[in-house]
């Protein structure tokens, strides 16, 4: 059922890491667009535990524009807690979270607010394209989310960090427990009533990307390993996988024994040692990575820490765990 057009206060959720050049860009254009809208909001910026004048600008930022407020880590814990953290403090009664190097077009956030206003209550913002970048980088992209649709039952071949949450939606992930947690498909598992906008990703406002390869897998495998048990599976393929190639190689021997002509030497047999020790280590390995997240989850260390907050009343250093 279509609940009757509401309003309220739309938060802003802005995930912060060496961006110095974006902060104040970021804040006075989508501070410009929602004003023009006539939508009330804040803007929240986290400061994941950046090495350059991020904080610095936030701080300068928060005390010109009064709807901006900055929450800083005590270190780099990483985009989803930043998310994590943006939505636990945000007060709005439906929240955006988009990326403040402006690759998320601003502009669209004015759809999303009014598809909530009509009751819907999550919006994803799903790509056209991804824009310009390196081949390899779309590849490798295009093969995780292919992956990761396949293991989750969720179409994630367009899926970004660009959403709206209903204030339901966000109580729902904000109360969840777990420490890797993956936005990107958390916010879709979750249900509730579900509209989409389309964007197309837009070149940097100022500043250059801050992924490297290397971050990227470790990325890919961190979500993948906090959403879907499907590499476990894998250690059973494998298995057999190298019983059926152990079987076939086995009858070949012994009807090559029955004949009499099997050759002298050990070739079979180190093929075999060789292709059940590699099978043995890649399940030992999945099995060991699996392992350590749970080690990670039963320790039950704070997601992130919050060292300091600016705007408003938070103009003070704080320490907070979550």
């Amino acid at each position: 059922m279509i609940e009757p057009t509401r309003t309220g206060l739309l938060s802003v959720v802005l995930p912060a890491y060496n961006e110095e050049a974006s902060i104040s860009i970021a804040a006075s254009t989508i501070h410009q667009i929602l004003i023009q809208a006539d939508i009330a909001h804040e803007l929240l910026f986290v400061n994941d535990g950046s090495k350059d004048g991020t904080w610095r600008e936030i701080q300068s930022v928060s005390q010109t524009l009064p709807m901006v407020h900055g929450i800083c880590f005590s270190r780099n814990f990483g985009k989803e807690a930043a998310i994590f953290a943006g939505l636990a403090h945000a007060n709005g009664a439906c929240c955006v979270v988009l990326d403040c190097d402006l690759q998320h077009p601003p502009e669209k956030i004015v759809e999303m607010y009014r598809l909530w206003q009509s009751g819907v209550q999550v919006v994803e913002g799903v790509k056209i394209s991804r824009g310009k970048e390196h081949a390899l980088h779309t590849l490798a992209a295009k093969t995780f989310y292919r992956f990761m649709s396949g293991a989750t039952g969720i179409d994630m071949s367009r899926a970004s960090d660009f959403k709206l949450l209903d204030r339901r939606a966000v109580d729902v992930l904000v109360a969840m427990r777990e420490k890797n947690a993956f936005f990107r498909a958390l916010s879709s598992w979750i249900g509730f009533s579900t509209a989409q906008v389309e964007f197309e990703v837009q070149p940097r406002v100022a500043g250059v990307s801050k992924w490297s390869l290397k971050s990227l897998v470790r990325y890919a495998f961190t979500n993948l390993s906090a959403f879907s048990t499907a590499p476990l599976q894998l250690v059973t393929f494998l298995g057999l996988l190298v019983f059926l190639c152990s079987l076939v190689l086995g009858s070949w021997c012994l009807w090559q024994k029955l004949n009499g002509q099997a050759l002298e030497g050990f070739t079979t047999v180190i093929l075999l040692i060789l292709l059940i020790g590699s099978a043995l280590m890649i399940c030992l390995g999945i099995i060991g990575y699996y392992i350590a997240k749970i080690y990670e989850e039963i320790k039950d260390r704070p997601r992130y820490i919050v060292a300091q907050q600016c705007g408003g009343t938070h103009d003070t250093t704080v320490e907070k765990t979550s």
